[in-house]
Order: structure tokens, then C-alpha cells, then sequence
């Protein structure tokens, strides 16, 4: 599961990119400002008014999704990892520490509303893809 600003231009165009990548659909998508992602973040002691940060809980279903979630880049990453192909190569970037990722990470949060605008809602490109989204 991936939790996302779904209000963020950047954003929605990372989740759109990310359902074209993963043939598979093994990810599964819900904005962090839905009811879906509040629960979430309210169980596992998370702040749920912040949207600045991608999560991403690869045991979704599971008894303890509270114990796996993911953040900003290792959220990204373990995304890459999961779709597989060609990307899964960027997961590597995981060896370095998040202490030199994350400020990046960060930096692009801040300036995202400026820089890709807020999201106007469209239609998704394939009518199946609404099926990975929970609200």
C-alpha cells in the first residue's frame, strides 16, 4: 500500500507512474488525506496531518502493518523494488544511508506545490487501475 499527497501535482504524477511501471499491480494506492491512510497513521502513533512524506506499507492485510512501513526515499525505493524490471536496479540506492537521501527527499517536499502546482483531478488512463485505489 502507498500512501500519497493526493492533492500534490508531483505526486499524482509519481502514483500515475507507478501504475503504468508495475504490470503486475502489486501496489495498491490510497491518498494519505483519505480515511484509509488516517486510520493507518493514527494506529502506528503517525502524524496525520502531514502529507510531506510517501508511505509505504509492503505487508498491507497483514496483522502488524504498523511494525514494516516505509518512508520517503525507502518508501520510493521499496516501490522500484516491488514493480521490478529495469527498475528494480534503483533499489539498490538503498545503500546509502537515509541520513544522505532523505535530505533530498525533503528539500523536493517543501517546493513541490510551487514547482508541479496542486492536482487537478483527471481521469485515469486505463479504467482498471481505479480497482488499486482505496479512499
Amino acid at each position: 500500500m502507498v500512501f500519497f499527497d493526493a492533492e500534490c501535482g508531483l505526486c499524482n504524477r509519481c502514483v500515475r507512474l507507478l501504475l503504468r511501471l508495475d504490470r503486475r499491480g502489486r501496489l495498491r494506492f490510497a491518498p494519505l488525506q483519505g480515511p484509509t491512510a488516517r486510520r493507518f497513521l493514527r494506529e502506528c502513533g503517525l502524524p496525520t496531518d502531514d502529507f510531506n512524506s510517501m508511505v509505504l506499507v509492503p505487508e498491507w492485510g497483514r496483522r502488524e502493518p504498523c511494525r514494516g512501513y516505509l518512508l520517503r526515499t525507502d518508501a520510493v525505493l521499496e516501490a522500484l523494488r516491488q514493480i521490478g524490471g529495469g527498475w528494480r536496479w534503483l533499489a539498490w540506492l538503498r545503500v546509502l544511508p537515509v541520513w544522505v537521501r532523505d535530505p533530498f527527499y525533503r528539500a523536493v517536499a517543501r517546493c513541490r506545490y510551487r514547482l508541479f502546482g496542486e492536482w487537478k483531478p483527471r481521469p485515469l488512463a486505463r479504467a482498471e487501475w481505479a480497482e488499486r485505489f482505496l479512499p
